[in-house]
């Protein structure tokens, strides 16, 4: 069975539950998805499927070729426990989830550019008075005085924050919309509107 699908995060919400207690989604336009290649563990040395997701631009040259398979702007792969009953052209929806289920959700993280040490890792940063007020965001001494004499590698510092891959787990599944491929979920997803996240079945259960 395919535990996962791709999806655009659309944007967050507030919704009522049931019990009339305000809660924060987050709207995800969960594919549809087809099955472009299966992978086994005899031809590949693991079981997977490749899922296609979205519509790639085509030139017209290639929009000519009216016989050839629709191009896909998104490809990414699903572990898989058995490939069994799975074939290539198969569509994957939202209609995998249902309310309550956990999921992981994976997207990559806004982009912050250049950042310093206070903004990035949070550091408190030097004191105001004592001849340093015009140093207050900087990170102080970053060597280690006579031995080792040099910086540590891994070392917190200012540099390049965010645009990374960012994982969040076991968020509950607020409701699954097939007819508009439409998923909400509880809380916060990584990424910017309109950015590409995979949601997979959590190993988590409610």
């Amino acid at each position: 069975m395919i535990e996962g699908i791709i999806g655009k995060k659309l944007g967050m919400t507030q919704l009522f539950k049931d019990n009339g207690k305000l809660e924060a989604v987050t709207a995800i336009e969960a594919g549809p998805c087809a099955i472009t290649q299966i992978k086994t563990d005899g031809k590949d040395g693991y079981a997977a499927v490749q899922l296609g997701f979205g519509t790639a631009k085509q030139s017209d040259s290639a929009k000519k070729k009216s016989d050839e398979a629709p191009q896909f702007k998104h490809l990414r792969e699903f572990q898989l426990d058995n490939p069994d009953g799975v074939k290539v052209g198969d569509k994957v929806d939202v209609s995998l989830f249902k309310a309550g289920d956990l999921v992981d959700v994976i997207g990559i993280s806004k982009g912050k550019g250049f950042a310093g040490v206070v903004k990035r890792h949070h550091f408190r940063g030097g004191p105001k008075t004592h001849g340093q007020s015009d140093r207050t965001r900087h990170p102080g001494a970053i060597g280690s005085t006579t031995y080792p004499g040099r910086v540590w590698k891994g070392l917190r510092m200012a540099g390049h924050m965010g645009s990374e891959q960012v994982t969040i787990r076991n968020l509950e599944v607020f409701q699954a919309n097939p007819e508009k491929n439409l998923l909400l979920v509880r809380g916060a997803v990584p990424g910017a509107r309109n950015g590409l996240v995979l949601i997979k079945k959590s190993g988590r259960s409610k």
